[in-house]
This record gives C-alpha cells, structure tokens and sequence, in this order.
C-alpha cells in the first residue's frame, strides 16, 4: 500500500527503492489507513532528504514478540544534537534553502502520535549529517486467535472509526493550522478559527463533536465562547480548554464553566491524540450496556 502512495515522489527524484519482506508472514492489530499513512510519511521523508538517484530500502522481520520495520536512505542524514528532537512539532532541522520542503513539519509528530497509539515505538538513527538515516518502526505481533466480535462490538468499533468534526479556536494562527492539520492528517475533519465570533459561525455549520477552544482570544475570552456555544448547536460536544495556566483555581473554573477538560498549551501530538480518543469513545455510550 506505501509504495503506490510514494511512487510519484520516488520517481521525480530518480530513487531506487528496495523493499525485503519475511518469509513468514508478520501479523499485526493495526488499522491499516493509518499505518498506510504512517509508512509513506517515513518512506516520503526519506525521498525528500536524499539527493536525486539516491537508494532507499524498507526491511520488516519479527525481532522476539514486535513486528520492526526500518526505512533506511543514504541521504543527508540528522545531526546528533536534532535526533531526540526530529518528532517534536515543527522540526524540521537545520536544511539548506535547496532542502527545505515547507509545510507545517508536522509529518513525523504524526507518525509518532500513530505508532504509540497502536502500542508501538518509533526512532531515529543516524550516523550524522550527510551519513543517512533509519527510522525504526516496532508494532507489538496480534495474538493469532481473537475472540468473536458481537453485534454492540461492531457497532462501538463503527463509531470509534467514524471521523470527528473538530473546530480549534486560538488565537495563534501557528498553533491553530497545526492542530487542525494534524487532525486532519489523522483523518478527522478540523477548520480552525482565530477568534471567537468566527468561532461561533463555524461552530453553527460544522455542529462539532470537539471543540479545542483557547481561553484567552482578542475578542471575548474562551468563557463567553463556550457559553454561546450552547445556543449555537443542537448538541454539545465535547469542550476542552486551551490555557497557559494550570492550577487548581484555574482548573476549578474551567470545570465550573462546563469545560471537559482543562489542556496547558502547548498541546502535545500524544495529549491531542488522548483527546481525540476519548471523544470517539464517547461516542459509544448508547452502545455499552
């Protein structure tokens, strides 16, 4: 599946991709559009920091009770002082002008946020600049024999899988595109808004299932938001607080205000990803018995 997805890439840039596969078959529990997703962002990322005709090699084997898989280019390598920081949002180390690929540098935040969210690891290796690199992917092998699901099972799963509407709200249009773009790269439906009023007009069209709302906006704080949210759509979602605060106090009037939850910015890739699980989970109430 990653391979047609990185083909058009692959091919601008003249690179020869070698892929070696086990002989035994590994399994694994993973929902395959996001590991899709996670394999052609690393097998892209490798594309964009190789020279033009350069080689690239994807290796899967079974190492004890995980499935790991490499992706391994002889590009231009990460230095040693960016390796504990290539997964950080907006990394995206020191490149020259010819290097530099734009976006948001959220690509590797995301396949880090998936991979753990899949009960596996991912990491960097590198001998250095201009020495290449390996991303190390490990997923945990599935227990070959799974019980039957019933009916409600499929129903919760169905849910669960169903993509949110999510509308973020800050005032940094940075960190709003970012968290917006990550939700989407996940495959949920996100817009983002930069202030309240406009928070309100997307909020009455969208009827989102989350709302990640900054309290501290130009035009009315996050507060006044979240009380005119309730007039606005026909069920609340669920509503959680952006702050640079996070005493007692502070979370005592979030929660006095009807907010979900109470989220210190910055918001991390592995916290947005808790979030975005419970709200599915919740989903799935009228289900459980």
């Amino acid at each position: 599946m990653t391979a047609p997805t990185c083909q058009p890439l692959l091919q601008a840039r003249r690179h020869q991709l070698t892929v070696s596969l086990p002989q035994t078959a590994l399994f694994v529990n993973v929902d395959p559009a996001r590991m899709t997703q996670v394999f052609a962002n690393l097998v892209n990322n490798a594309a964009k920091y190789t020279d033009p005709g350069g080689c690239l090699m994807l290796t899967a084997e079974r190492e004890g009770l995980e499935a790991v898989v490499r992706i391994e280019d002889n590009g231009t390598g990460i230095a040693a002082d960016m390796l504990p920081h290539v997964f950080d949002l907006f990394a995206q180390g020191q490149v020259s002008i010819e290097r530099a690929q734009g976006g948001l540098g959220i690509g590797l935040t995301l396949v880090r946020m998936l991979v753990e969210l899949h009960g596996g690891s991912v990491a960097a290796e590198s001998p250095g600049t201009g020495q290449g690199s390996t991303f190390v992917v490990r997923l945990p092998l599935a227990e070959m024999t799974l019980p039957a699901s019933t009916v409600a099972d499929a129903q919760i799963k169905e849910e669960e899988d169903r993509p949110l509407r999510v509308l973020v709200v800050d005032d940094s249009h940075d960190a709003a595109d970012a968290m917006a773009a990550l939700l989407e790269m996940m495959g949920h439906h996100a817009v983002a808004a930069y202030d309240g009023i406009k928070a309100l007009q997307l909020a009455s069209d969208l009827a989102p299932d989350l709302v990640l709302l900054d309290l501290g906006l130009p035009d009315m704080d996050g507060f006044e938001v979240a009380r005119r949210l309730k007039r606005v759509v026909n069920r609340a979602p669920r509503l959680v607080a952006l702050t640079g605060y996070g005493a007692d106090e502070d979370k005592r009037r979030t929660s006095e205000a009807g907010f979900d939850e109470h989220v210190v910015k910055p918001v991390m890739p592995e916290t947005l990803g808790g979030i975005v699980v419970r709200t599915a989970r919740g989903r799935t109430d009228k289900f459980e018995s």
